[in-house]
């Protein structure tokens, strides 16, 4: 009973996809890139699934995919840098001694970000709930946006490819999603600590 349930569920996820076609991949990427929760897995690996059908053609839906992440991300780093920050530091003035928060503190996370903002940029990508968020720093410290949308495509395509092919060489298997997901999620964030201490190591040693 419950794997004819998550057949059906399977083929419904494929012929939704199927049907919003590479515009639906592109408006779905968009909307889980920006500050609203929507899994990426769910519209990835089905259009993954897809290509390996030859329904789908993999070029057109992993530049829908990177191009509806950076347009999700911008909504964040727009959203930070005209309203987001003015917000922050009016709130901080008036109730930061309650939050334990100072305009030191602000100024302290500004100067980590434009720093290291693009390792932190490129690294937040890959890894779970913070690729949703990691925008909103880089608005708030008005981080160079060419530099923003570079390390942003760097990482959300990295993303994008690891779903595309889960979907390609897995297809709709609701099993080994499930047993696996987690794995693959901690693996990309194992990826981008070692990347980033990488980083920040030769950064550090540069200066000497």
């Amino acid at each position: 009973m419950t794997g004819n349930i998550l057949s059906l569920f399977a083929s419904s996820l494929l012929e939704l996809i199927k049907e919003l076609g590479y515009a639906g991949i592109f408006l779905g990427m968009a909307i889980e890139s920006s500050f609203i929760p929507f899994p990426s897995e769910i519209i990835l690996i089905p259009a993954g699934a897809l290509i390996a059908k030859s329904q789908m053609a993999f070029l057109p839906v992993f530049l829908a995919g990177l191009l509806g992440s950076l347009f999700g991300a911008m909504i964040n780093y727009f959203l930070a840098l005209f309203i987001g920050r003015t917000a922050v530091d009016f709130l901080v003035s008036k109730y930061g001694k309650f939050l334990f928060i100072t305009k030191k503190s602000l100024d302290k996370a500004d100067n980590y970000f434009r720093k290291y903002g693009s390792i932190t940029t490129f690294t937040g990508r890959l890894i779970p709930v913070v690729r949703q968020l990691i925008s909103l720093p880089a608005g708030f410290s008005r981080m160079n946006f060419l530099k923003f949308l570079l390390f942003t495509a760097l990482g959300a395509g990295i993303w994008v490819l690891v779903l595309i092919y889960i979907g390609y060489f897995f297809g709709i298997n609701s099993a080994w999603i499930s047993h696996n997901m987690n794995f693959v999620n901690f693996t990309m964030f194992l990826l981008a600590v070692v990347i980033a201490v990488f980083y920040m190591t030769r950064k550090k040693l540069n200066h000497y």
